[in-house]
């Protein structure tokens, strides 16, 4: 960034995030539901990191992408929320110029991330409903190694070249981001330098980085269910369908409010709408996501009640231990 956009007298220092609404009796109510959603989150997601690297019948390709997943959940939630509680608590709602480009940055980053990274999962389930004779010689451990890293590398470098844009860009007359959090659309919104080519170079990457992978997507599971259908048994059918079923609904949830974000006119009767359904993908998508393969996955439920098991032994052998002889 150059220092002399930002020391500009017309180039504010900070940014003051407007939030949900200056709404004085919901604070409290606000800032207890965000801090229990972002500690379940967190947990969450955590639970299944530690059951995909600890469980040995988990360690699949499937299995290592949904710890990618959830990884990625955990690093998506921090960017927000931990930001936004701290100015609940606080009362401060500012967040400095070169705090905002990083927050737009690493946000964009890990959401561009995850598109990349549920292609790669629907790919991988394409290949064992619909090749699976080949599936073990195409999905090996390394091309897994390899599709993951092109996920988060992907995501980085293309929201890199976004940010450089906007570090460039001054900023002029209200500082106010109408949102929750930095996001491109509204910081572009306050900019009073020529937006014209970070916006065809954000239409471009955006095709690449989400449409794309989008249709990737929906793609294999037109081919899944194709494949699906073709199974004679009910049972089969059965079983080849709950092996992506809850990527189904992960995809479903997050495309969905997604989409709906940034197809809503950020004019001002539906900005608030529009808040709404970013805070559905952005905070709760990462809440619901372990939850949802936590209830609907057999292997995952298995292992942690596996887990649940050695844990409560391992506590009462330890009791023992710990109680004297005499006892």
């Amino acid at each position: 960034m150059e220092k002399g956009e930002w020391d500009n007298c017309t180039s504010p220092m900070e940014f003051l995030l407007l939030g949900m609404g200056n709404v004085p009796s919901l604070q409290t109510p606000l800032f207890l539901l965000l801090l229990m959603i972002y500690l379940v989150t967190m947990v969450g997601n955590s639970l299944i990191i530690v059951l995909v690297v600890t469980d040995q019948h988990l360690h699949t390709p499937m299995y290592f992408f949904l710890g990618n997943l959830s990884s990625l959940e955990t690093c998506y939630s921090s960017t927000i929320l931990p930001r936004l509680l701290a100015s609940f608590l606080t009362g401060d709602s500012t967040i400095s110029a070169h705090g905002c480009i990083a927050q737009v940055h690493f946000f964009g980053s890990f959401a561009v991330s995850e598109c990349y990274l549920l292609a790669m999962m629907s790919y991988d389930r394409y290949l064992a409903i619909c090749q699976p004779l080949l599936y073990a010689s195409l999905m090996t451990w390394k091309v897994s190694l390899q599709l993951a890293a092109v996920s988060w590398l992907g995501g980085f470098l293309s929201c890199t070249v976004v940010t450089s844009f906007l570090s460039n860009l001054r900023f002029c007359g209200p500082k106010a981001v109408d949102h929750f959090f930095c996001d491109l659309t509204p910081l572009l919104e306050l900019a009073c330098s020529d937006t014209r080519v970070i916006t065809v170079v954000s239409f471009i990457l955006c095709f690449i980085d989400i449409i794309f992978p989008f249709l990737f997507t929906l793609a294999s599971y037109v081919c899944i269910r194709a494949a699906i259908l073709r199974i004679p048994s009910s049972v089969g059918r059965q079983k080849a369908f709950s092996t992506c079923s809850s990527h189904l609904t992960v995809i479903t949830v997050f495309y969905g409010t997604l989409i709906i974000v940034y197809l809503i006119p950020r004019t001002a009767p539906l900005r608030q709408l529009n808040k709404v359904f970013s805070f559905f993908y952005t905070i709760l998508t990462p809440l619901v996501n372990p939850l949802i393969y936590s209830l609907r996955n057999r292997e995952v439920r298995e292992a942690l009640r596996k887990a649940l098991r050695k844990t409560l032994a391992c506590t009462q052998s330890s009791q023992q231990l710990c109680t004297p002889a005499g006892d």
